[in-house]
């Protein structure tokens, strides 16, 4: 006989518990009592039951249910409850920790690191975007094309910067997280760096060399990722920085030489180009290889314009520095700088774990293998965020970290990665959903695909600023939109438009007829979409 508790909230009297009661008796092979006073549910079953079923049963009544796991129907104690441990304290875990608390379980939080909150709120999309945005407003004041507005070169205090930066994070830090510890008796934080025992243990060892064990019903791995590192002769000799120390120099680098082509390097060397300092890019193949080669190519082109020097195809063999300056050689000769950055990828973090002690699957670079459900290869312990095989995006990782608590809860969710939009923070923005006409291609869809310069959208127009385009990929048959690509102004605020399209498995035609307010960048989406029938050229500022 299995007994199995259920915490119920919602209920207002005792009609109440006997519709919850009700509702759960009738699932096959249930017998189940619910009390209004106490707000549990008691049920005893002979068979092996998906306990999610028994939640929706709950909810389906307009309850809220969360699992406690016991036996001992008599008992409501903390030890009765599902035991959770989270490693890590990014937006995943916490993410993670939040909806398992919801559903009844008692977590605990293990961070090795001096502060909580990982990558995104530390030193990754917070300080990055703000450094980013005060970097533009920085050159839009010496660079903007309105007449009767003088152009200006603004005296930059990049350490009063950096400190503004700091502040921010700091007190987004303690409203995000610090204060959810603060506030949240049944979330309790570890400090000191995990490794597995066994499947259900982690050895914790502090700062102080003491080591302690916790067990838990179900483990979620939620460490995250740090930059990696190539192998170049000579580079673990130097000073150099990776976005981590990049973002907290108090000094604009004279000459700075950025390794990498994707992400990370392309917004920092913009944004440290905009504050003044002379910029090298050095890309092992193009920009952003891994998306439509028209943005790449925009982004390049966007670059140059601003007096960033780029070098595709090109790959250090050695670094040297003479304790006062770099110099990068590769097979195009060789580079002096004052500073490197190194920006060319990242790696997960589960490397120090042991989780070959236990048999968790990892690909050849260390990320954990998980299945849409966020599960491993080990029943009982899960997966989330940048150390796993998730796009290494934040949102990813908190969505991925809630379906994981929801399955460690009981429940049998995934997560669907299929129209996922993102964004690049550089000047024009890069957005992307859903699939490139290449990808199409090699999938063998026959498409039809067409691409909008952004000289013929009215808000760029107005703004003094056409560069980009958009461009929509289509099923050929059907016109049911499958992809988008954006290099534009506020592109960013442009492709969740094009996702929820895609989502709703609309076609070019239903995306043409829409009504988009005037002036906006998102009208662009329209006249691409219009671009399939008629010349954009021939319409009027605001055709129908």
């Amino acid at each position: 006989m299995q007994a199995i508790k259920i915490k119920i909230s919602g209920m207002t009297c005792s009609d109440c518990a006997q519709s919850a009661q009700d509702a759960l008796n009738a699932v096959e092979g249930v017998t189940a009592t619910v009390s209004y006073e106490t707000g549990l549910a008691e049920i005893k079953t002979n068979i092996n039951i998906e306990q999610s079923l028994l939640l929706k049963a709950i909810e389906s009544m307009g309850y809220t249910a969360s699992l406690i796991n016991s036996d001992d129907s008599t008992s409501n104690d903390k030890e009765n409850q599902l035991q959770i441990a989270i490693v890590g304290t990014g937006s995943g875990a916490f993410a993670a920790a939040i909806k398992a608390v919801e559903r009844g379980a008692q977590v605990t939080l293990i961070e090795g690191a001096d502060v909580i909150g990982g990558t995104c709120v530390n030193v990754g999309c917070v300080p990055s975007k703000i450094f980013i945005r005060a970097a533009n407003i920085a050159h839009k004041q010496g660079h903007h094309r309105f007449k009767g507005i003088a152009l200006n070169t603004p005296k930059i205090d990049r350490k009063a910067m950096m400190l503004q930066q700091q502040e921010y994070v700091a007190n987004l830090r303690h409203a995000k997280y610090e204060s959810i510890l603060e506030n949240n008796p049944d979330i309790n934080l570890v400090r000191g760096l995990a490794r597995f025992k066994d499947s259900k243990t982690l050895i914790v060892k502090a700062s102080d060399g003491s080591e302690k064990e916790i067990t838990a019903d179900r483990i979620l791995i939620a460490v995250g990722a740090r930059p990696l590192i190539p192998e170049i002769d000579g580079l673990s000799d130097t000073p150099y920085w990776t976005s981590t120390e990049a973002l907290v120099a108090a000094e604009i680098p004279q000459h700075l030489v950025i390794l990498g082509g994707s992400v990370v390097a392309l917004e920092l060397a913009q944004a440290f180009r905009h504050l003044g300092a002379q910029v090298t890019v050095m890309a092992r193949s193009t920009f952003l290889s891994k998306e439509d080669p028209d943005i790449g190519a925009g982004v390049k082109e966007a670059f140059e314009s601003e007096g960033i020097q780029v070098r595709l195809h090109s790959v250090p063999t050695l670094i040297n520095h003479n304790g006062k300056k770099f110099t990068v050689f590769s097979q195009h000769g060789k580079i002096d700088c004052d500073q490197l950055l190194v920006a060319t990828g990242r790696q997960s973090n589960s490397d120090t774990l042991g989780l070959n002690q236990i048999g968790v699957d990892t690909t050849e670079n260390g990320n954990i293998i998980i299945n849409n459900q966020m599960r491993t290869s080990v029943d009982n312990v899960y997966a989330a965020g940048d150390c796993s095989t998730q796009p290494q995006f934040v949102y990813v990782a908190a969505a991925g970290g809630t379906r994981a608590a929801r399955n460690m809860t009981g429940d049998n969710v995934s997560l669907d990665l299929s129209i996922l939009p993102a964004v690049i923070f550089t000047d024009p923005q890069v957005a992307t959903v859903g699939i490139s006409e290449q990808q199409a291609n090699a999938q063998g869809l026959e498409i039809k695909v067409r691409k909008l310069d952004i000289e013929h959208v009215p808000r760029a127009i107005a703004n003094f600023d056409t560069r980009g385009f958009i461009k929509l990929v289509a099923e050929k048959d059907n016109g049911q939109i499958v992809g988008c690509q954006v290099l534009a102004n506020e592109a960013g605020e442009i492709i969740q438009t094009a996702a929820l399209a895609i989502r709703n498995k609309m076609t070019i035609e239903d995306l043409a007829n829409q009504l988009f307010p005037y002036l906006t960048m998102v009208e662009g989406l329209k006249l691409c979409a219009q671009t399939f029938y008629i010349d954009v050229k021939q319409l009027s500022c605001c055709a129908g």
